[in-house]
């Protein structure tokens, strides 16, 4: 497996790799200390997974994932400085999978990457085009959504949130199992990830007032199409 880290620190990226050597030696690990460099890596070593710094010293991190994500989707988890719900927000609005608040543990950024891994090799399923109410439908092969037959454009998160909900139609999702299957952790962020994403997600599926997902106060969400 080849993982991309895209960080400024040289000290970040020797920690990484060391605790990839001991932890996971089959694990090769490349590099760039700045954004172009790293979106031309994306392109020339095909990562299976990405580790974005935010603040790059050329561009920002935040460009350098608009960037990637007009030709890829590989996973990529941003580590940054900033906790605050806005840059969350931007983040996996622009299609980040996963999040990681410096100063971070690396065995727990070695887990995040296995959880990544997993949660992105099960989002595609072997159904043709499949009318999921009387206004969505779901290209499950290409993994596209309309909404009276208009094209909508979900990050890999909003696109995994929204199968997890639609999978249990009819049924109530717990916070928790939305937790681990879209984020895989129970840290105390997880609650504002979910309302954040449920309401990027409602906005782009013209769900407003919401209709088709459903909050159970005190329980999860349904999908009722």
């Amino acid at each position: 497996m080849k993982v991309l880290i895209i960080e400024d620190e040289q000290s970040i990226i020797d920690a990484v790799n060391m605790a990839f050597e001991f932890r996971w030696p089959d694990v090769k690990l490349v590099s760039s200390l700045t954004g172009k460099e790293g979106i031309n890596l994306v392109r020339k070593e095909r990562p299976d997974v990405i580790i974005l710094d935010i603040n790059l010293p050329d561009i920002s991190g935040f460009s350098v994932l608009k960037k990637i994500r007009e030709f890829s989707e590989v996973p990529i988890i941003i580590l940054t400085v900033r906790s605050e719900d806005t840059d969350v927000l931007k983040g996996l609005e622009t299609g980040a999978d996963d999040y990681i608040v410096k100063p971070f543990n690396y065995l727990t950024l070695l887990a995040r990457i296995q959880a990544v891994l997993r949660r992105t090799s099960k989002t595609s399923l072997k159904e043709d085009n499949t009318t999921i109410s009387p206004h969505m439908k779901i290209d499950f092969i290409n993994q596209k959504i309309s909404v009276d037959d208009r094209l909508v454009r979900l990050t890999p998160v909003e696109y995994r949130l929204l199968l997890l909900l639609v999978k249990n139609k009819g049924w109530v999702v717990p916070y928790k199992k939305i937790t681990q299957e879209i984020w895989g952790n129970n840290d105390n962020k997880s609650s504002e990830n979910i309302r954040i994403s449920i309401q990027r997600l409602r906005h782009k599926l013209k769900d407003n007032p919401p209709t088709m997902i459903i909050n159970e106060r005190g329980r999860g969400y349904i999908f009722k199409g």
